[in-house]
């Protein structure tokens, strides 16, 4: 009987081992520690951190002295200076998607934009500060949806998303995959959303502890 038992372990072993294997392999990762307070920025300059910051007001978070804020052009000295002050961030929130429109009345070029979120990425590494990377506004914020030899959607993407602890993606704009690609090879956690009011169920997930 206990050779009965063995060969059949074996077998299933055998046939399922694989599978198993395949299973653990694509297990997402946890999603990092979140907390307030939260920085939120744009990679682009594209209306989506707006969007984001009345997910925020909803949300009603409390914290001391303040639980987010919204700074379009935030830089590494923005961090540094919050820590030298001891009210550091625990959180980054980067918007990802660029707009031609929103980085000309701003003043700044794609090249300046990706400088300066590179170096406020490796600010809040140095800092132990959880990187969220959030693409929001769907396929419009992709090079699909922009104009012919626009590439500045995916620049942005290629700028945060890889170096993120954690993305917040609108599913409408992983048609493609290229988020779940990102986050299946650099083992980033990512939430898919359907729609932004889900954002509001998520991100409530994520700091209203």
């Amino acid at each position: 009987m206990k050779r009965t038992g063995l060969m059949v372990i074996l077998v299933l072993l055998v046939f399922l081992g694989p599978s198993l294997l395949s299973a653990i392999s694509t297990e997402q990762p946890q999603p990092p520690a979140t907390e307030p307070p939260i920085l939120i920025t744009s990679c682009g300059q594209s209306p989506g951190a707006t969007m984001l910051k009345v997910i925020f007001m909803r949300l009603k978070l409390e914290a001391e002295p303040k639980a987010y804020e919204v700074n379009m052009l935030a830089t590494a000295d923005d961090l540094i200076k919050s820590r030298d002050e001891g009210t550091p961030y625990k959180t980054l929130i980067i918007v990802m998607g660029a707009s031609l429109k929103g980085m000309g009345a701003a003043g700044i070029s794609i090249d300046s934009e990706l400088a300066r979120n590179t170096a406020l990425i490796e600010e809040a590494k140095k800092q132990d500060i959880t990187i969220i990377g959030a693409h929001i506004e769907g396929m419009k914020r992709r090079a699909q949806g922009a104009s012919a030899g626009d590439n500045t959607d995916e620049q942005s993407i290629d700028t945060v998303a890889p170096h993120s602890d954690l993305l917040v993606v609108n599913e409408d704009g992983n048609g493609d995959n290229r988020f779940t690609i990102i986050s299946e090879t650099q083992n980033i956690p990512m939430i898919l959303v359907q729609k932004n009011l889900d954002l509001l169920e998520e991100f409530g997930k994520l700091f209203k502890k």
